[in-house]
């Protein structure tokens, strides 16, 4: 009996939803119909099935129209029909003139073919267009969304970045209205009459243009064209004059946390996403799944939100697991539903199952209404942002710099964050910690700085290229979409540099549509071919880097252009030149460098350049400038002292108690009389004593015992070694080697001399005892006799005779 009611209240609460939508349907002042494209695979089903039961839960008003690309041959085997109201459509899986697979071109085929062929489209004034691999949330009703006739609403698609170089010039006659859209889509019907034709014609076009799949000019990771049909919207939009309007943030991916405030009324599955370290959840993994039709398989039931509120402390990041919850248990919930529909026997009572029909999981997928003006757009992404001065209380900032998990960059955040505390910089302060799961297991200096981990890019998951500096933008545009952030200007900086003073927007005149930076003028491929052939705007690219100040609408914009332009350069291993990069390894090593500069210039980000904030140790400082930060990224040397950071990249600083650099020389030691010279060196010293004092606080609050100290004493020798004083640090200058090596010369030769003393000693001992030995065998030989009579007469006495 209590099996039979989880399936029936599921089936009821359901059902009354289903009233519910259809009344509210009917109020409608306008009529809505929802389309969706699929093709007759079960990868589509279980995507269908989510889909349906999403649609009837969250009282989508109007009805839903499912798209289904099949051949006859296919329809032949095909089981799902009652999956959902259905309208057949051709399949140009197979283009039918130039045989070319693409089924990602069925989607503006069904659509122009329901237009041309439906009943329903006939009775229709709004359409919504979605995908299979999505879970509704809410009612999605184009007027509350914004839209008019002859403007869309539409999600954003930052990575369409071809609509704004010269693919969309090669596409359109209207490049400046082309907008990056797609997953979700509202529109009035005579707008979808006029785009539809050019939707299925712009995405042919594109994807025979083969000569322009390029990473760099569509934004596709596998430069396959595989994303055709999304530039075919956007491009036909354009070219049948349709500006949209553009919201990102009511369509989210699980995984993704989303924005404080705002209720998201669409969840995209289609990138893979994970909760806590034992579960996750990718679509591909389900490609031929049977799913729909194993009666009572389920996918892997996800942690329980009790769970989710021990495992993750931050609110902002719960909420987003809370939401990969909420996507996993409705497919599960919709399966359920339709094995019962299919004539499954009743499932098995299991805590899961009851957990599915529990007021917490009704709560927590109970429809999600818009609140008035709460649907934020975005401004004309073709327009020039606007530049403000600081008015009033100043903005908030966060600080990030990117680091991995080696000693290496532990050490430099030691040396970071203890600056950073003495800096007066304002805000908060995020270390992006880009590591691989392996790497994560053995890892030891999570405490080191507040920390937002981020998976590793150095060996690049498509290519294979090994390149860590990838890891800079990638952890930046990870960190953007997994977290809230409420400051509204981020500094960027690196993990090899020492703070001396704040660095604020306010004082470096930032503002929204001009970030500032610092020089670096060995980029030179700013000014030559290089730049030409990696952005549409060469005059735009700025030879900066080091210290980034820029406004977070901006950074939202840019930081998928970082990345993608990183990834263009790095792979343009044709002009790695010298001559053209700068670089003198001329191994592609500053791509990222070039990454930035380039996609900056792609959304013509030009900087205000400010020489006085950076400097590294070693340069000549400016007179009478008050530099904000220290960059050791070069070697710098004081007399005979010197400090290479690439020396101690295998030296374990940090988990060693007491290791430190050697000691820079004092500041009276400086007797240079130049006062440029007399500068540069204070300034370099500096450094110095900020690193190695750094180090010295973080053994302090690691409770290292006393150096000298017995514990401490113990602990540097290792017997097992047949070394005797391990040395603390690896000195980075031949004098320190000379001084240790006569140090651990000088302690060897002392116990050298007690081993030979102990053995003498030893062995004088032992003919002593063997003398004693074979002198007293002689005396028991002679008294045998006299000894056994004894003891007869002894034991006579004692009675035992």
């Amino acid at each position: 009996m209590r099996l039979g009611l989880i399936t029936v209240m599921i089936v009821a609460a359901v059902t009354l939803g289903i009233g519910e939508a259809d009344e509210w349907g009917q109020r409608a002042p306008y009529r809505i119909h929802t389309l969706f494209s699929v093709e007759c695979q079960n990868y589509f089903d279980w995507q269908t099935v989510g889909l349906m039961h999403s649609f009837k839960k969250s009282r989508q008003p109007g009805p839903i129209t499912r798209l289904l690309s099949c051949t006859d041959e296919e329809m032949k085997n095909y089981r799902g029909m009652d999956l959902a109201p259905t309208f057949r459509v051709p399949s140009w899986s197979r283009h039918p003139k130039t045989g070319d697979w693409y089924p990602a071109i069925n989607k503006p085929v069904g659509v122009l073919h329901w237009l041309q062929h439906s009943e329903d489209a006939k009775n229709v004034d709004w359409v919504v267009i979605l995908d299979a691999d999505q879970i509704i949330r809410g009612p999605i009703i184009p007027w509350e969304l914004g839209a008019e006739r002859g403007r869309p609403f539409a999600a954003h698609y930052g990575y369409l970045v071809g609509c704004d170089n010269m693919l969309v010039r090669l596409h359109t006659k209207h490049p400046e209205l082309c907008d990056k859209v797609g997953g979700l889509l509202a529109m009035h019907m005579d707008d979808l009459r006029v785009l539809a034709p050019l939707w299925l014609s712009k995405t042919e076009d594109v994807r025979q243009d083969t000569a322009h799949w390029s990473t760099n000019l569509t934004g596709d990771v596998y430069g396959k064209g595989w994303i055709s049909e999304m530039y075919g919207y956007s491009f036909g939009a354009a070219e049948a004059g349709l500006k949209h309007k553009i919201n990102d943030d009511l369509m989210i991916y699980p995984g993704y946390v989303p924005r404080e405030g705002v209720e998201p009324i669409l969840m995209h599955y289609g990138l893979p996403f994970s909760i806590g370290t034992n579960w996750s959840f990718t679509k591909l993994d389900h490609h031929q799944d049977n799913i729909v039709y194993d009666c009572n398989r389920l996918f892997p039931e996800p942690p329980y939100p009790r769970e989710v509120k021990m495992m993750e402390p931050d609110e902002y990041k719960r909420r987003g697991l809370l939401l990969s919850l909420e996507c996993m248990n409705t497919l599960n919930e919709g399966l359920i539903l339709r094995h019962a529909e299919n004539g499954c026997p009743k499932p098995k009572w299991s805590k899961y199952l009851s957990f599915l029909k529990s007021k917490t999981f009704m709560e927590l997928t109970k429809p999600k209404l818009l609140a008035p003006g709460s649907v934020h757009l975005l401004p004309d992404q073709h327009q020039p942002l606007p530049v403000h001065e600081f008015k009033g209380p100043y903005p908030k900032i966060h600080t990030l710099f990117s680091t991995e998990c080696t000693t290496y960059f532990d050490w430099q955040t030691v040396g970071f964050m203890h600056s950073f505390r003495l800096s007066g910089q304002p805000g908060n302060i995020t270390r992006l910690l880009s590591c691989t799961d392996e790497d994560l297991k053995k890892y030891k200096g999570h405490d080191l700085a507040p920390t937002h981990y981020v998976p590793s890019m150095s060996r690049h998951p498509l290519t294979g290229d090994w390149y860590p500096a990838i890891n800079k933008p990638a952890a930046v545009v990870h960190w953007l979409h997994h977290t809230n952030i409420d400051a509204e200007y981020i500094v960027i900086l690196d993990a090899d540099m020492i703070l001396r003073g704040p660095i604020t927007p306010w004082e470096f005149k930032a503002a929204r549509g001009r970030p500032v930076s610092t020089p670096y003028d060995y980029l030179i491929g700013c000014d030559n071919e290089l730049a030409k052939l990696h952005t549409r705007n060469p005059e735009a690219c700025d030879k900066v880097g080091g210290v980034i100040i820029m406004h977070i609408e901006d950074l939202r914009k840019f930081a998928m252009y970082w990345l993608l332009k990183t990834q263009e350069v790095r792979a343009d291993k044709e002009h790695y030149g010298k001559e053209l990069t700068g670089d003198i390894y001329e191994s592609g090593w500053i791509s990222e460098m070039y990454g930035y500069s380039f996609g900056a210039a792609e959304l013509n980000l030009r900087h205000i350049i400010k020489k006085e904030i950076l400097i590294y140790p070693g340069y000549v400082p400016e007179p009478g400038v008050d530099y904000r930060v220290f960059h050791y990224g070069l070697e710098f040397r004081v007399g005979n002292w010197s400090f290479d950071k690439a020396n101690w990249r295998n030296t374990d600083m940090i988990n060693k108690c007491w290791s430190k650099f050697p000691d820079p020389p004092t500041p009276s030691e400086v007797h240079e009389t130049d006062n440029d010279l007399r500068q540069r060196d204070l300034l370099s010293i500096e450094c110095g004593q900020k690193l190695n004092e750094a180090l010295l606080l973080h053994h302090k609050t690691r409770n290292c015992p006393e150096p000298g100290s017995e514990s401490e004493s113990t602990e540097s020798i290792s017997f097992g070694s047949r070394k005797v004083g391990k040395l603390e640090t690896k000195q980075a200058n031949k004098g320190s080697d000379e001084d240790t090596t006569t140090s651990e010369g000088g302690r060897f030769s002392r116990l050298k001399m007690w081993v030979i003393v102990v053995w003498v000693i030893s062995g004088v001992g032992f003919m002593v005892v063997m003398l004693w030995v074979c002198s007293t065998r002689k005396v028991r030989a002679r008294g045998k006799g006299y000894r056994n009579k004894r003891r007869t007469t002894s034991y006579s006495k004692t009675g035992f005779e």
